[in-house]
């Protein structure tokens, strides 16, 4: 059985375009960072043998070691980090363009859920978890993320009412002109909803739809992104297209089509 990767020029590196976030080739690459080194070590060991290219760091420093070797595609990220904790860390990760975010916590606690999925992390991992269940979130999480780099390359945008979604750039347009920029799990729900306007989609047809992996672990996934992304429609215009149908699901209350 192969050793776990160590974060190194030639591990992380080699599969990487330095800095630009962009995977060029090779497998997908994960970074592990997590103070519990037994753990961290049988987690790498594990997905290094499923075929990731695994990199360890301890804690944000050593973790900002690996990134300045490269751009991984997922980081498994410990909430309860010695020095800056997991929350502040996953909050500059998943600005625009980072890579993909597990946090990993020792609770079970709503709020904390909540609070990981508002920063925008994809999912979030009650510890002591197994490493086939680890193994099957970054599957779900990479899946997703793949399919919203497919519908960019398809270069199409919708226009709701007043807003254009752009999926090329993950961006939405709005009527006076601001654009924001969205997530990958806000992207796929929008385009969910955008896919059957005015109609009511339940939260199990969300939560498939965007591979949401994290409904075990709190109930209000949905609502959590569903809020996520009103805010971000709110900040650029007055306009609410996103509505709660109480104890069926959301429905986007807008007309769609397709520029």
């Amino acid at each position: 059985m192969s050793q776990p990767v160590r974060c190194d020029r030639t591990s992380l590196a080699a599969v990487c375009n330095l800095g630009s976030g962009v995977q060029a080739s090779g497998p997908p690459t994960i970074l592990i960072v997590d103070h519990d080194e037994p753990l961290r070590n049988r987690l790498a060991e594990y997905l290094t043998c499923e075929g990731f290219q695994v990199c360890c760091a301890a804690g944000g420093a050593s973790m900002q070691q690996c990134l300045h070797l490269g751009w991984p595609d997922l980081v498994v990220l410990e909430v309860t980090l010695p020095g800056e904790d997991g929350f502040s860390i996953c909050r500059r990760l998943t600005a625009p363009g980072g890579p993909a975010v597990i946090l990993l916590s020792a609770t079970a606690e709503e709020v904390d859920c909540v609070l990981g999925l508002e920063l925008g992390a994809d999912d979030y991992l009650v510890k002591p978890c197994s490493p086939r269940e680890l193994l099957a979130r970054i599957r779900a999480v990479l899946r997703r993320r793949l399919r919203s780099g497919v519908s960019a390359e398809a270069g199409r945008r919708h226009r709701i009412d007043g807003f254009t979604l752009e999926t090329r750039h993950r961006n939405l347009h709005s009527p006076l002109g601001a654009i924001t920029a969205l997530s990958p799990v806000e992207m796929a729900l929008l385009l969910a909803l955008a896919a059957r306007p005015r109609q009511i989609l339940s939260r199990n047809e969300l939560l498939e739809a965007t591979g949401t992996a994290a409904a075990d672990v709190l109930d209000r996934t949905v609502y959590v992104q569903v809020s996520r992304l009103r805010r971000k429609i709110r900040e650029s215009s007055a306009m609410q297209i996103i509505r709660t149908i109480r104890g069926s699901g959301y429905t986007l209350s807008a007309p769609v089509t397709l520029i």
